[in-house]
């Protein structure tokens, strides 16, 4: 994939695989030995069969001092001791890819004349950054926090970046607060613990008497907090920004990404085994679809408010805290984000890009949003702190179109500007301001009075209703689990001042039910009737659950199947239906007792990809294990083996066996609420609880199965794929089946 911004960074580019000028250094003199720093010869002192000593020259065995005149040894480790440069302060740990933004229509041109919005023709590039935002650079991807989706336009009119988050609203109303939310949920200053959670005093104690945020906490502790994959994450641009259309009227909006396939979230216990298993799991996820021909792709909507209607809500449309119902605001779809290259080294690229909220096009502008207004000025000042003034400068950070101003020096400055003047005006005209009607960023004319003072709106001092509101949207099982998410945080809370505080001050406010099922769980003893809580509103939308972004059209692509296999297995039923689930854009493995050749009894012998303790459960989306007697007496003596089914189950993951691979699940998963195909029966397919089986499946079998995604009592592809394409099967753990079963 081609565009202006892999264009420009090409300039840059060195191909390491092509480039045969040999080592040199960074002056660009060939370096003859890299291996070796210069040295004297040793010699050493032998007495003498006469008195005194003598000097003899060794062989060169014997160290001798290095010299400081090595120039290339001196370079090679300057250049080493200087790689690092200070990592973000939040938002550290990142993973990025390169793709492209494009609208479908002009249909947003009633709200802004920005031809980055308004212009089909158009394909603009991106690069998007996803971030965890409490952890260090080396931390783990999927703790608990919430996600930076942060997205930056190489436009023609210059770059626009939209920082946002996987969470539409955000802890603080006020930029002020910035320092005192960051120090309360990052490691504590005593110990520099815990790394990357918020399960701690500091955290706890800071929003349990800070109560705006409230409704923030009821999202990241929901599913939203660990993401399956930054593939299956909604993005927003959290903060209320402007648009500006030709005639000069100004709306609202807020920018939202919906992912094609679907919001899907890991289960907290999965979370916690891949931060150890495998801590770079969603870096490796996004990269493995885009290159395995799976691009990430997001639809594009907006929100708008015309200036006009701006206080016409119970709430405040400029506070960061709370969102804007879509029942009052409609979404209105207008384009799509579409990432489709990896890239190509993280350092320069994804380490060194640089966002930043101000950063817009003429157009698009910014509203009174207090916590806009903080970032406008806190994101350029920490972008000069990690990379120096010069930073828009880097390839990564440089516009595709033209760049000219009077801006001069500063450390790493890589522009040279010919001419005799660097100021306006001047004589020659050089850099002269472009007016409006010709490009020129123009600030909105907007009417303001009133007095100084440090206060907040009257709706800004409403803090709870929106909570309640996500509470109520959520389904059975994700209330569930954040109900376990804040009692596991709140137990890792050794104070009991800040967990009692919690539980008796802030909770009831949402709801009662919630509060009094986290006391139970961590302490925090509530009277039977407060008098002194909000009263509850009771009102819900169903666009605020992960379920309603379901994708229209089933799909199971770049989902994970893990094989089970050992010697013996049915080779046919293997390549059926690995090719069929691959056909379906899945990507099977094959999980074997040893990485190399395993013989099937039947059909063609497979190579597997990774033993049995080379990888677990938690890094796949469904299990299948096909029929072979010998092969099934294998895994059923192997605990391992045991353990990845119950584990899968224990994660409501779907799970497909046929023949004797039945009798695998029925070991591993003794329940009598779990119906199972015979394993020595027909080919009628049986789905109990994400769990799908048949008797046999031979090449009768396959042909008459419909190779899509469906349910029915034959097809076992089909009926696999289907519940697959489901994510998990949440009856049961609703069902209680889960808690039944070790894993």
């Amino acid at each position: 994939m081609s565009s202006a911004k892999i264009a420009d960074l090409d300039r840059d580019t060195i191909d390491t695989t092509t480039a045969h000028s040999g080592l040199t250094t960074d002056f660009g003199a060939k370096v003859s030995n890299t291996d070796n720093w210069s040295v004297m010869l040793c010699y050493r002192l032998e007495t003498s069969t006469d008195s005194g000593f003598r000097l003899k020259a060794t062989d060169g065995s014997t160290s001798g001092p290095s010299l400081l005149e090595d120039h290339i040894g001196r370079e090679k480790l300057h250049r080493f001791d200087h790689e690092r440069i200070p990592e973000r302060v939040v938002h550290a740990r990142g993973s990025a890819a390169h793709g492209y933004f494009k609208v479908y229509d002009d249909s947003a041109s009633k709200y802004t004349f920005a031809p980055v919005l308004t212009d089909p023709s158009r394909t603009t590039p991106v690069f998007t950054r996803f971030s965890t935002v409490q952890g260090a650079r080396g931390s783990a991807d999927t703790v608990r926090d919430v996600r930076g989706f942060a997205v930056k336009m190489y436009t023609q009119e210059g770059n626009w970046d939209i920082v946002g988050n996987d969470i539409p609203v955000f802890f603080i109303q006020d930029a002020i607060k910035f320092p005192d939310i960051v120090h309360a949920v990052k490691p504590e200053p005593h110990n520099e613990v815990p790394q990357a959670q918020s399960a701690h005093n500091n955290f706890w104690d800071f929003v349990g008497l800070q109560p705006e945020s409230a409704h923030m906490i009821m999202w990241v502790m929901s599913d939203r907090g660990v993401p399956r994959s930054l593939r299956m994450m909604q993005g927003f641009g959290v903060n209320t920004y402007t648009l500006i259309n030709a005639k000069g009227e100004r709306h609202f909006v807020k920018f939202h990404f919906i992912p094609e396939l679907g919001v899907h979230s890991l289960m907290w216990d999965e979370a916690l085994k891949i931060s150890g298993q495998d801590p770079d799991f969603h870096r490796k996820d996004l990269n493995e679809a885009i290159e395995n021909g799976c691009p990430a792709k997001w639809t594009f909507a907006i929100q708008t408010i015309a200036e006009k209607d701006e206080h016409n809500f119970d709430f405040d449309i400029l506070d960061a805290t709370k969102i804007w119902p879509e029942e009052l605001v409609p979404l209105e779809t207008i384009g799509e984000l579409v990432l489709n290259r990896t890239v190509d080294e993280f350092f320069p690229e994804t380490e060194q890009v640089a966002f930043c909220t101000s950063h817009v096009v003429p157009g698009i502008g910014f509203s009174d949003d207090p916590l806009l207004q903080g970032r406008n000025f806190s994101y350029f000042d920490t972008q000069i702190t990690r990379l120096g003034i010069n930073f828009q400068q880097i390839p990564i950070n440089r516009p595709v179109c033209p760049v000219l101003n009077h801006q001069r020096g500063g450390q790493h400055n890589d522009r040279i500007h010919k001419g005799t003047v660097n100021y306006w005006p001047n004589r020659k005209n050089v850099g002269p301001p472009v007016h409006p009607e010709k490009g020129g960023y123009a600030e909105y004319a907007q009417k303001v009075q009133g007095l100084k003072q440090r206060v907040r709106g009257a709706k800004f001092q409403e803090h709870f209703d929106q909570a309640e509101f996500f509470l109520n949207s959520l389904a059975p099982h994700e209330k569930q689990h954040l109900i376990n998410a804040i009692s596991f945080e709140l137990s890792h809370c050794d104070d009991p001042v800040v967990y009692k505080t919690y539980v008796n001050n802030i909770l009831p406010n949402i709801s009662l039910d919630l509060a009094r099922a986290v006391s139970e769980q961590v302490g925090g003893a509530l009277p039977e009737n407060p008098s002194n809580v909000r009263k509850p509103h009771g009102k819900k939308s169903d666009r605020l659950s992960q379920l309603y972004y379901a994708p229209k059209t089933p799909t199971i692509a770049s989902r994970r199947i893990a094989i089970l296999v050992a010697d013996g297995f049915n080779g046919t039923e293997v390549q059926v239906v690995r090719k069929a689930l691959g056909g379906m854009g899945a990507t099977p493995f094959l999980i074997g007792p040893r990485r190399g050749e395993v013989k099937a009894e039947s059909g063609p012998s497979v190579f597997v990809d990774h033993h049995f303790e080379g990888q677990r459960s938690t890094l796949f989306d469904a299990l299948f294990i096909p029929s072979g007697a010998h092969s099934a007496k294998t895994l059923a003596t192997n605990g391992r083996t045991i353990h990845w089914v119950r584990e899968a189950f224990g994660h409501c993951k779907a799970i497909g066996a046929i023949g004797s691979g039945v009798s695998i699940v029925e070991h591993a998963v003794a329940l009598p609420e779990l119906k199972l195909a015979d394993p020595s029966g027909g080919d009628d397919v049986v789905s109990s609880y994400g769990v799908v089986t048949t008797g046999k499946y031979g090449i009768a079998s396959a042909a008459s199965d419909i190779i899509s995604i469906a349910t029915g009592p034959k097809g076992f592809i089909a009926n696999f794929a289907h519940e697959i394409s489901k994510h998990r099967c949440w009856d049961r753990e609703l069902d209680g089946l889960i808690s039944q079963v070790a894993f």
